[in-house]
């Protein structure tokens, strides 16, 4: 399968069909070294043996497996690339950040304002168009620049060159600035990758065979937007996918903004029914995940509102009893308010070794080897009982899935 982009784009935009001997077609599933890498360094264990057991499964497409923005461990993210490689390591469900350009476009881009860190904005002839521009590293002052979609024409925006998300704060020039891929990532794949449109976004997911999770992600401008409201950019979303011919049931939005959701619930509710309600509790001064109390909602409420999709970063689902990682209450009470819970994000923190930093906050104490990732995915399986899990690099999830019949 081989995609040549300028080809490709054309097909899109002029309605073309997305064949195997031209552009997309559903690709067959493999794992690829990365699961088996994580396996061996796993401690002995009944979990170890038992993903050892599955080595020689015939590797399928998992719902339980969602792209993270496609497969951007490797890959530019939001690219038609990145998804390629997620639909190949059998990702079910795919995602674009969905934002908007000034000319009211909506575009895959995981914040209006990450131009700087995830294209060549800051070298290119749009360079000026952006809101700060590239202000060089001086002593202890980091560089600086913050360029949005919400300042491009579509039509410029597709001028853009996609990069790893990824800025070196310590540039002195504008090139050097693009330069900060972390270590264990790579840049190996970045070149010849496409940028999408969320409408481009689902052509291409529905021709790989997946299905669809947009999230809509919160302005960087003040809404409305040149007569652009909140409730306009929310319902644009869905038209999409009804112009697309797309299932609602094939459909799970998201936002972190709750009212968002309860637009949709309203609005739209054959795709409110499930409408995926981002929680970023976290940020609340004082929320702790093992005491309801201190929850901005209670999930009884939630669910009475019409929410039944609730999606949490993985370290409020977990906790630690001993040396054992076990649900966190927030998951309990999620469960019991008849709540389904998606988490996010596996394989974004890179290497374990000092602890997994932010998405492994409440289990670092155990956490101190890459084989810790199937560890933590197993308690938040089967006993969390999640739907699904967003990765940087499906394979690993999509194994898991397989093995336990997580289907």
């Amino acid at each position: 399968m081989i995609i040549r982009n300028l080809t490709f784009t054309a097909a899109i935009i002029a309605g073309g069909p997305l064949l195997a001997d031209g552009h997309l077609s559903e690709p067959n599933v493999e794992y690829g070294s990365r699961p088996f890498y994580l396996i061996d360094q796993m401690d002995d264990s009944p979990l170890k043996e038992k993903l050892l057991s599955c080595s020689a499964q015939t590797p399928e497409r998992s719902l339980f497996s969602i792209g993270h923005r496609g497969a951007p461990l490797m890959f530019p993210e939001h690219t038609v690339e990145s998804n390629v490689a997620a639909a190949r390591q059998g990702a079910g469900i795919l995602e674009c950040d969905v934002t908007f350009t000034a000319d009211q476009a909506l575009v895959c881009r995981h914040a209006q304002n990450d131009l700087h860190t995830t294209t060549n904005i800051v070298v290119s002839d749009l360079a000026d168009k952006c809101v700060t521009g590239f202000t060089p590293a001086s002593g202890d002052t980091g560089a600086v620049a913050e360029c949005r979609t919400s300042e491009l024409t579509l039509a410029e925006f597709r001028t853009l060159t996609p990069k790893m998300d990824a800025a070196n704060k310590a540039a002195t020039t504008a090139e050097a600035y693009l330069d900060g891929t972390a270590g264990w990532r790579t840049d190996l794949f970045a070149d010849n990758t496409t940028l999408m449109t969320h409408a481009e976004s689902i052509e291409v997911f529905r021709a790989l065979g997946a299905k669809f999770t947009p999230e809509l992600k919160s302005p960087s401008v003040d809404m409305p937007f040149n007569g652009f409201s909140q409730q306009d950019y929310a319902q644009k979303l869905v038209d999409e996918y009804k112009t697309a011919g797309v299932p609602a049931s094939d459909v799970w939005l998201q936002s972190f903004n709750l009212d968002d959701v309860l637009y949709w619930v309203e609005n739209e509710p054959e795709f409110g029914k499930q409408a995926v309600y981002l929680d970023d509790s976290y940020d609340v001064e004082g929320f702790d995940a093992n005491d309801p109390s201190t929850y901005p909602d209670t999930m009884d409420s939630l669910y009475a509102r019409g929410v039944r999709y609730i999606a949490p970063p993985m370290w409020m689902l977990v906790t630690l009893d001993g040396d054992q990682i076990v649900p966190s209450a927030y998951a309990k009470e999620a469960k019991a308010a008849g709540l389904k819970i998606i988490t996010w994000t596996l394989e974004r923190s890179g290497p374990l070794k000092t602890g997994g930093g932010w998405y492994f906050q409440s289990t670092a104490d155990v956490i101190d080897n890459d084989g810790d990732y199937y560890e933590v995915l197993h308690v938040l399986a089967q006993d969390v009982g999640i739907e699904g899990i967003f990765s940087d690099w499906p394979a690993t999830v999509t194994y898991y899935a397989n093995c336990f019949g997580l289907n």
